[in-house]
Formats: structure tokens, sequence, C-alpha cells
């Protein structure tokens, strides 16, 4: 990462560097109603709350969903933009609308959470006009705000902050593979810079002193899930070979697994598969991340 930094500009080189309520016991209950309500708050207590930011992406829609399904272990939170997306994804109480370049909107979905996994980015669309039949290649641009400096840097950056001063207890960050490569395609969509900015996010993260997961997925695939062998890497070593693309179901998984293996804390690594009908499909998640040996 150094030479990468050497050759950035000054402006996107990477930086370096509850009280428990008291509670009035209602002298009127049963024993057997307080020992009720005893269990059910054990209960409670043993789930951990956790957000998701960009619920309303492809691959957030499928954690939030995940960790819905897994009712007994978490209790689950969505955070999303509009309420078109909060109605696309079941309108249910616990999505919060809110706005991540405002951090003042996203206070109430982050209060009282353990756990964050972010998975908002910024999305280039395509300049209208092109016509594939003339050959050439589509023109792309950022919306009026909404580039990835706005979203993947200080909008992640509000994230991590809003989290560290609520006392969040870890941080799981999706980004991309190819940022180690200044002149990767994908920093040309929109002169957006999209993975300079991506990375500059993932260092102030793992500088934050929050227990961490940076997660760099390859090529995102929307693919069925849990039957191909994962892989993981450091330094976009993996985009050199022929296995460079995953699953979303695989992330969103890794995702889960990432909140309650020890292994994965403190952590970033790259993630691709092998081609379905190659390998083991990945279950044993403990092992894949004590393959990881690289905090960055």
């Amino acid at each position: 990462m150094a030479s990468l930094t050497r050759v950035l500009p000054t402006s996107l080189q990477f930086p370096h560097h509850i009280s428990t309520p008291t509670c009035t016991r209602i002298s009127t209950f049963s024993t057997t109603t307080r020992r009720r309500f005893s269990v059910l708050s054990m209960a409670e207590s043993n789930r951990s709350t956790v957000l998701v930011t960009g619920a309303g992406g492809r691959t957030g829609q499928l954690v939030y969903k995940k960790l819905k399904e897994r009712s007994t272990e978490y209790i689950a939170r969505g955070l999303v933009r509009t309420e078109e997306s909060k109605e696309k994804i079941g309108g249910a109480d616990d999505v919060f609308i809110g706005d991540i370049r405002n951090t003042e909107s996203i206070l109430p979905a982050i209060q009282g959470i353990d756990a964050l996994v972010i998975l908002t980015s910024a999305v280039p669309k395509m300049k209208p006009g092109f016509d594939p039949s003339k050959g050439g290649r589509p023109e792309f641009y950022f919306e009026e705000g909404s580039n990835p400096e706005q979203v993947d840097w200080e909008g992640q950056k509000n994230q991590i902050e809003a989290a560290k001063a609520a006392g969040v207890k870890q941080i799981v960050l999706v980004g991309s593979m190819g940022g180690t490569n200044i002149n990767h395609p994908l920093n040309s969509l929109g002169n957006g810079n999209i993975l300079v900015w991506k990375r500059k996010a993932e260092q102030y993260l793992a500088d934050s002193g929050i227990p961490y997961t940076i997660i760099r997925a390859g090529g995102l695939q929307d693919k069925e899930g849990g039957i191909r062998e994962l892989l993981i890497g450091k330094d976009d070593e993996l985009l050199e070979t022929e296995t460079k693309t995953v699953a979303r179901p695989d992330v969103a998984e890794v995702c889960i697994q990432a909140l309650k293996i020890e292994e994965a804390k403190c952590k970033a690594f790259d993630l691709a598969s092998k081609p379905e009908g190659s390998g083991t499909p990945t279950t044993d998640f403990k092992a894949l991340f004590s393959q990881i040996t690289t905090r960055f």
C-alpha cells in the first residue's frame, strides 16, 4: 500500500495514524410473573443487535434477511435512504431511514446496537444515449452529492465515528478487491476513484480502535450461495487468477459469521470462490478465518 500512497495526491492519501437504567419492580407482580420476565430478559440479552447499512442494496438485503432468520441470535436493524427502499425489504419497524452523509439522521439507527455491518456504496449510472450496436464503451457518472468521496469516504467515516461514540463492539465493512491498483478500471468510472475512497475508509476503520472485519469482495454474482468453496486472499492476488468472483449470498454469510467468530476480528482480506462443482463448499468458517494473516 505504501507505493499506492506515494502516487496519490495529498487529498487522497490514506490517514496514518451504558449506564444501566434503574428499574422499579412492581410489587403486585407474582413470583412466577417476575421469573417469566427474567427468563425473557435473559434471552433478549443473549442476542446481539446488529445494524445493516445499505440494507436496500442487493447484498445488504441478504445480510438483513439472514439476521432476521436467526432471531434467536440476533436482533436485526436495517438502514436505507428512502421510504421506497424500506418498503422493498418489508417495511418493518426495525428498518430506519437515514442518509449516511448526514450523521444526525443515522443516530437513531445506531443507538443501542452491538455491531454494525456497512454495505453502503456509491453507485455509478450509465449516461443516456449509449448504443451498443455502434461499438465503443458506455460512459458513467455519479449523481450530484452521491460520488465516492461523499458516500464511500465521508459517509462511511460518519458511520464509523457514530458507532464508536455509541460504544459499538464490532464493525464489518464490505469493500472491493482492486484497491492496490490506482489504475484499476473501476476508478475511472465517472472519474470517481471509487476504490481509492473505499480504501481510505477501510484504513480509517482499521485505525479507529473498534474491532473490525474488512471483507474485500471479488466480482459480485447474483447466484445461489453455500455451494462453493470460498477463497481467502490478500493484496489483490486473487485478481491474477481465474477465481476472482463470489456469490452475494456467500458474502452475506461471511458477514454474519464474522460477527461471532473471534478469528475474524481485526482482520482484512480478499474474498472469492472456486467455480461451482470445483472444491468443497465452505462450512467451517472458523477455519476459513484462521487463514487470514493480514490486519489491513
